[in-house]
């Protein structure tokens, strides 16, 4: 009598697990990445098969006191939400599982890197696995050589021109009342203070003088009342910039801003973890402008590093800044779609990657077709927000 073969159970094991972690940058807000983040994970879920996948923001943060600060705070903060991810998807907490994906906008771009690099040395050894398990650090313009002395002095250009269309306008208007023009000066109304300039010799610390002061000549200029109804038009860019400045410091450090690319380099290379960085990039418009623009400095194109550096091309932008804070807004950046695909392809190789696994042409072919439809789509709680027309 022949006995009953049994039933071999297989238990099916639960999706990896991807959280794709989002770091606004200075002065930036939860709403600073705006729909990005759900349209990521709707593309991510399409593409990638036995996938949970998770975008999360990075809670809002003082952009004030030292970077350090701030890199500790969030590897405490992404520690624990990995443990705590990792519990609730049946890995056990600290099973170093779960895969991470870091992107980060502006200043939210160098606490990922850093936070990355901390991770990666305070490993025991350098043979230890590294957890949380960070496959990918992907940056949004961020400045990790330096703020483009163009974006000052743009700003400064676009101040002097809201200024002379200001005593246009003030002249006229005295000139209704018979009087021959405006004084340039106020009596007893100091000029505004402008923030002592960094200390250093590098590209940025020979600039930045001139910077400061032209830039204080012009809020002097307009607190005076010759451009006082544009007031807020003329230091809103140039004060941006500076603040910026102020508060990231070691950017004026040349030597360790090219010492983190290298680190960030070395770690792709032994550890696996991919490192990208999209800069946005003004085409040239003539005649005020005949060059590209960018709002970051980029490494020379002879650097290991260049290719690390992708450009995120914006035709609706007027200037750096606005191509900067609006990098996220489908209706202010025409690039915003293809960011997207961009985005979603580097995370998704960089899963295949940690999963061992190498694709076919025109398997990547296919997925590349999968993400364009998926990128398309209006999701349910977007109507009318970001989706393509």
């Amino acid at each position: 009598m022949d006995r009953p073969i049994p039933t071999v159970r297989i238990k099916q094991l639960p999706p990896d697990l991807l959280l794709v972690v989002f770091i606004h940058g200075f002065k930036g807000t939860d709403t600073t990445f705006e729909n990005f983040p759900s349209r990521i994970e709707h593309v991510l879920t399409e593409i990638i098969e036995n996938l949970k996948v998770e975008c999360i923001l990075f809670p809002a943060y003082e952009t004030k006191g030292q970077l350090n600060a701030a890199v500790e705070h969030f590897a405490d903060w992404l520690t624990t939400l990995t443990v705590q991810r990792e519990v609730a998807n049946g890995q056990g907490g600290g099973a170093g599982k779960t895969k991470i994906v870091l992107c980060g906008h502006s200043m939210g771009g160098l606490l990922a890197a850093d936070a990355l690099l901390a991770f990666v040395n305070s490993r025991p050894d350098k043979n230890a696995p590294l957890w949380p398990k960070i496959i990918a650090c992907i940056a949004f313009d961020t400045p990790y050589l330096g703020l483009h002395p163009a974006v000052f002095k743009n700003s400064a250009t676009k101040a002097v021109e809201y200024a002379d269309a200001a005593r246009s306008v003030v002249s006229d208007v005295f000139s209704l009342f018979g009087k021959t023009g405006a004084s340039s000066t106020v009596s007893g109304q100091p000029p505004l203070a402008i923030a002592a300039t960094p200390t250093g010799e590098s590209g940025w610390a020979k600039w930045a003088p001139a910077a400061y002061a032209v830039g204080g000549a012009l809020v002097a200029s307009a607190a005076a009342g010759t451009a006082y109804y544009r007031r807020d038009d003329i230091g809103s860019g140039y004060s941006w910039a500076t603040d910026h400045m102020n508060y990231v410091r070691n950017l004026w450090d040349e030597e360790a801003l090219r010492k983190r690319m290298r680190d960030l380099n070395d770690v792709q290379v032994h550890l696996g973890v991919t490192f990208r960085s999209f800069y946005t990039l003004l085409p040239p418009a003539p005649p005020s402008f005949s060059s590209p623009r960018t709002f970051v400095i980029l490494p020379q194109k002879t650097s290991p590093i260049a290719a690390h550096f992708l450009p995120a091309i914006n035709h609706q932008a007027a200037d750096e800044i606005q191509a900067h804070t609006n990098m996220f807004n489908p209706k202010s950046n025409h690039g915003y779609y293809q960011l997207g695909l961009d985005t979603a392809k580097i995370i998704r190789e960089a899963v295949m990657a940690a999963r061992g696994i190498t694709e076919s042409d025109d398997t990547e072919a296919q997925k590349d077709v999968e993400a364009a439809a998926a990128m398309e789509e209006t999701l349910p709680d977007q109507v009318e927000s970001d989706a393509k027309p």
